[in-house]
Parts: C-alpha cells; structure tokens; sequence
C-alpha cells in the first residue's frame, strides 16, 4: 500500500510541470512578442482618440486584440510547421517538436480567433471586430498561405496586417477610422520591411533551404541592405507626420527625429557593411524594435489625454463646415424659388 502510494503521489508530481509545460507551450504558440508589440500600439490608437473609454472596455479592447494577435500567430505556426521545422531559428517551436499537434494548433487558433472578434465586436462595436478579422485573415491567408512561398515582397505586402492594430484601438474607442490612425498605419508599415529583412540577411541560407523566397534569397545581400536604406529613409520622413499634422507635440518631434536619424545611420552602416559581417544586421534589427516602442512611446506621452488640437481633425471640421453651408445656401435659395413663384419676395431681395 505505502508503495502504491508513494508511486501514485510521484505520477502527481510529474503531471503537473507537464501540464504547465503545455500551457507555456500554447502560449508560445502565440507569439507572445509579437503580441506584445501589437497590444501596445493598439493601446497608442486606444488612448490618443478624442472618445475616452472607461477602464473596463478599454481592457476588454486590448485583451481582445492580445487574442487576435495570438490567434494570428497560432495559425501561422499551425500552417507553417514544416518551414519551421526545417529552420534553426524556429525548430524550436511546439509545433517541429512535436509538443502540440497541428489538430490542436489549428482548433485552437481558430477558437481563439472566433472568440477575439465576437467580443470585441459585442462590447465595443462591429467596426473594431469587423477590423480585428480582416487583420487575422490578411495574416494567415494574403500573407501566410498566399504571398510568402512565392514573392520577395511577401513581408512589404502581408506586412500591413502588423500596421492595423492603432486602427483597431482607434475604431474601439470611436466606432470610426479617421485620418490620425492611418498615420501610425503607415509608420508601421514602412517600419516592417527594414525590421524583418535586417533578421533574414543573417539566416538567408535558412531561409533558402526552408523555400521561402526572402528578398536576401532572391535579390542578394546588396540589394536588400539598399532597399532597407530606401525603406528607412521613408520611415523617418513618415515618422513626423504624427508632429506635422498635429497628433502629437514637440517632444515628439525631437524624439522621431532623433531616433530616425540613429535608424538610417545603422541602415547606412549595414548598406556599407561587408559581405560576411553579421554585426551590422544584428545592430538595426534589435535598435528598429526599441525604436518602435519608443516613438509609440513618445507619442502616447506627447498626446497625454488627446490634449494636442489635431489639424486633420480641425481640417475635416472645416470641410464638413463649408459642405453644411452650401447645403444651407442651396436650401435657401429653393426656399426663395418657392415663395417667388408663390408672389412673395425673399429677405434676400428686399
């Protein structure tokens, strides 16, 4: 009997660091940095919106974006298990080491994505759900299923589904898509060529034995590190726009301009680079992540409580201004057609 038992209490003990292992295994499939990065963007759409949510929605928005960008990564992992496994960079995954099935991967992500939507749309509003699958969709299906196996521009193009989370925070918080928004869109957007080429120049040959075409693959060390030039260059030009058109303030403005001279510095470097200095790459991948929190960083400090007059908000006020006055005049001047033929005269006419 005591033998039994002590076996039984040992079967316990190992059962439960399997279990949390599986935990720790599903949220690995989650791609939990990348989340990450995707959660606190959004949080820079949420909060720098001229409608203010209360506490409560505002975590509900952000957990249910969080579970998006999880469900994103989880289908992706699930789709592309037999690159991974054929890649020392991601080998490590759940998935090549066998710890997860892709049954479970799939269910899983799909739940998780059915689930991000649903409340998303039900406590906050259809837009920002509606937004939220459009996101998922274009990940997993324009860019994992369609566009990385077959173009170099495959990261340039699927790209924009890492560029929706502001949008998304934005639309939570207004039921709408304004113009402010569709800046931090294009930040990110020219942001995620340079960041994730300055990874692949390094693990080309992966890459290559994986059959992804990567533009270091297809193109070549050159003309990837002039196209990360290119890129940055139009990243710091599209980073002060936020300053430009009024989202944020000054401090702001010192901060982008900062930073992105630091960005095309290291993308010169890395364009100047040899051809077997791995150094170069390292340093503008790991500076581009911190340069993204920081100016979403900055922004969100500049912009404390939308304090900062928005000019392409006052401009749309303007337009929508001059638009309500024609539509006055236009009424009007029926009004005065009316009463003419009726024999009476108008104000206007006296």
């Amino acid at each position: 009997m005591k033998a039994v038992a002590t076996h039984s209490s040992t079967l316990q003990f190992h059962s439960r660091p399997n279990s949390m292992t599986r935990v720790r295994d599903f949220i690995e499939l989650m791609k939990p940095r990348v989340m990450s990065l995707a959660v606190f963007t959004a949080l820079v759409g949420l909060l720098i919106a001229p409608v203010h949510l209360d506490l409560v929605h505002q975590l509900i928005a952000l957990l249910a974006i969080a579970a998006g960008a999880g469900a994103a990564g989880t289908l992706n992992m699930w789709y592309d298990a037999d690159i991974d496994a054929r890649m020392a960079r991601t080998a490590g995954r759940p998935l090549p080491r066998g710890k997860i099935s892709r049954r479970e991967a799939l269910v899983f992500g799909l739940s998780l994505a059915c689930c991000a939507v649903a409340i998303l749309a039900a406590a906050l509003n259809m837009l920002a759900g509606a937004l939220l699958a459009v996101t998922i969709f274009f990940y997993i299906i324009v860019y994992t299923c369609w566009l990385k196996r077959r173009t170099p521009q495959n990261i340039v193009i699927g790209g924009a589904a890492g560029a929706f989370p502001p949008v998304i925070g934005w639309a939570a918080a207004t039921g709408d898509i304004g113009l402010e928004p569709l800046v931090l869109f294009l930040i990110i957007f020219l942001w995620t060529p340079a960041h994730f080429w300055a990874l692949c120049i390094n693990r080309a040959e992966e890459y290559d034995r994986a059959g992804v075409p990567m533009l270091p693959v297809v193109a070549g060390r050159a003309a990837t590190t002039q196209q990360i030039l290119i890129y940055s260059i139009l990243l710091v030009s599209a980073s002060v726009l936020p300053w430009v058109v009024g989202i944020a303030g000054a401090m702001y403005g010192v901060v982008a301009v900062a930073c992105g001279s630091i960005f095309v510095r290291l993308a010169w470097l890395l364009r100047k680079s040899a051809q077997n200095d791995r150094r170069a790459a390292q340093r503008l991948f790991a500076f581009s992540i911190f340069y993204l929190f920081l100016l979403f960083a900055a922004l969100l400090g500049s912009n404390s409580n939308n304090e900062w007059p928005t000019k392409l908000l006052t401009y749309t006020d303007g337009v929508r201004s001059f638009d309500q006055a024609m539509i006055l005049s236009r009424a009007t001047k029926i009004a005065c057609n009316e009463r003419r033929e009726g024999g009476l005269r108008c104000a206007s006419e006296h």
